[in-house]
C-alpha cells in the first residue's frame, strides 16, 4: 500500500512539476547527424508476436496481442509517420496501441513518444528513474540537458521499478532496471510463441558510455560509476534465446535480416554476439574509471 502511495505522490508532484512551466517551452531537437536514424527500413517480424517497426538504425519494437498492441520505442520526432507506415505494412494499426514504453529517455528513442501518445491515447509506462528526464523532454538529462527540451515533454502515466512486469493481453514484459545509460535505462524480457517454438527474447538496452566527462565530475548523477557496474554485472548473468537492442547497429540487425528475408528467428540467437558487445563495453567502463 505505501508502495503504491508513494508512486501516486511521483506522478504527481511530476504532473506539478511539468504544468508549471515546460509545456509551453520550445522543443529544440539536437540536429541529427546519422542519417540512418532517419532512413525508413521495412518491417518484420522477428519472433512470434514481437515485430520491428523502426528505422534503419533506431529500433522500434511492436508486440501485438488480442487485446491491443504494445510500442517499445518511436525514434526521432519525425518517426511518428514511419512506424504508423510500417505497422500498416504489417496488418496492424497505430491506433490499436495500448500501451507506450521505452528503452531509454533520449530524444533518438522517444523523439515521437509524445506524438503518438496522442493519437492513440495509449498508457506511458516507464522506468522511474527517467521519468523526470520524459516530463522535462530531457532538459535535466545529467549528459546532454541544460539547452532546455529536446523533445516533447510527457507525464508518464505509470512508474515501473525492477523487475515489474507488465501483464497486457497474455503477455507477461518483465522489466530490467540497467541504468547508467540515463538514469532509468532498462531492458525488457519476454516469451514469445511460434508454431514451432516458445523463446525467450531481451530487448536489451546496452550500456554504452554517453558523457565524455570523468565519472567523478557529474553531480547530477553521483553514483554513474555504480549503476555501470551493477548493469553490467546483472546483463553478463542474463539467460535469453533471442536478444534484439535500442540500436539495430547494437545487435547487427542488418547482417541477420535483409529486407524480404523470410521469417527466421534463429537469426537473431546470437549469444556470442551478445557476450562480444558486453565485453566491449566492460572495458569500455573500465578505461573511464581509470580517468579518476
Amino acid at each position: 500500500m505505501l508502495q503504491l502511495l508513494w508512486r501516486a505522490v511521483a506522478l504527481a508532484n511530476i504532473f506539478l512539476f511539468t504544468t508549471t512551466g515546460l509545456q509551453a517551452q520550445k522543443v529544440m531537437q539536437p540536429k541529427v547527424t546519422n542519417a540512418y536514424w532517419s532512413k525508413p527500413y521495412p518491417p518484420f517480424r522477428i519472433a512470434g508476436n514481437l515485430y520491428y517497426v523502426g528505422t534503419y538504425d533506431l529500433a522500434c519494437f511492436l508486440i501485438t496481442t488480442p487485446k491491443g498492441n504494445i510500442l517499445i520505442n518511436t525514434g526521432l520526432a519525425n518517426s511518428a509517420a514511419q512506424i504508423k507506415r510500417n505497422i500498416s505494412m504489417l496488418g496492424f494499426k497505430l491506433a490499436d496501441t495500448k500501451i507506450l514504453l521505452t528503452t531509454q529517455a533520449h530524444y533518438d528513442h522517444l523523439g515521437a513518444m509524445a506524438a503518438i501518445k496522442k493519437i492513440t491515447g495509449a498508457k506511458m509506462m516507464i522506468d522511474a528513474g527517467d521519468a523526470a528526464v520524459l516530463a522535462d523532454g530531457g532538459a535535466s538529462d545529467y549528459a546532454m540537458g541544460g539547452k532546455g527540451a529536446m523533445f516533447a515533454p510527457l507525464v508518464a502515466d505509470s512508474l515501473l521499478h525492477d523487475n515489474d512486469t507488465i501483464r497486457f493481453g497474455g503477455v507477461q514484459l518483465q522489466l530490467l532496471h540497467h541504468p547508467g545509460h540515463t538514469k532509468g535505462s532498462c531492458s525488457f524480457l519476454l516469451k514469445t510463441s511460434d508454431a514451432q517454438k516458445t523463446y525467450t527474447v531481451l530487448i536489451a538496452n546496452m550500456p554504452s558510455i554517453v558523457t565524455d566527462k570523468n565519472f567523478n565530475d557529474i553531480p547530477a548523477y553521483p553514483n554513474i560509476a555504480d549503476d555501470y557496474a551493477h548493469t553490467l554485472h546483472t546483463m553478463k548473468k542474463l539467460s535469453f534465446d533471442i536478444w534484439v537492442a535500442s540500436h539495430a547497429s547494437q545487435f547487427n540487425l542488418h547482417s541477420k535480416h535483409k529486407p524480404g528475408d523470410a521469417y527466421n528467428p534463429s537469426a537473431f540467437m546470437d549469444r556470442a554476439g551478445y557476450d562480444e558487445q558486453l565485453a566491449d563495453l566492460q572495458k569500455e567502463y573500465e578505461e573511464h574509471l581509470s580517468r579518476r
